[in-house]
């Protein structure tokens, strides 16, 4: 079992937990079942739950209805996922700034982890 483990800013705003209370309470259930699975299964769950989209960055694919629904998280020492942020997904292909918002949330969740900032 992976350990979930949602992004928090220094401000202590957690994106992903914003964008579940945002679902209607049918597409929040179906996003915390896929959670819940991606904590079962880890690395080994693969399309159509997840992809690789960049780097470290991957997204957990949540179709909900005619909504397409997304978060992204990373891989941390071996046994965490850590939930960066979620968004409804519009376009064919994830936009840029969702990928850039991800790689800067990583980079602020391992320095403030290194920093001691951050316990896991």
């Amino acid at each position: 079992m992976h350990k979930i483990v949602f992004y928090t800013t220094r401000r202590g705003d957690s994106p992903v937990k914003d964008f579940l209370e945002s679902l209607d309470t049918k597409a929040r259930t179906k996003a915390v079942a896929f959670i819940t699975l991606l904590a079962g299964e880890g690395h080994k769950l693969l399309r159509p739950y997840t992809d690789t989209l960049r780097g470290r960055i991957r997204e957990l694919r949540i179709p909900y209805r005619t909504n397409q629904y997304r978060v992204l998280y990373f891989f941390f020492q071996g046994d965490s996922v850590v939930l960066l942020h979620g968004f409804t997904k519009k376009t064919q292909a994830i936009p840029e700034r969702e990928i850039e918002r991800a790689g800067r949330y990583i980079a602020d969740f391992i320095a403030r982890y290194e920093a001691g900032e951050i316990m896991l």
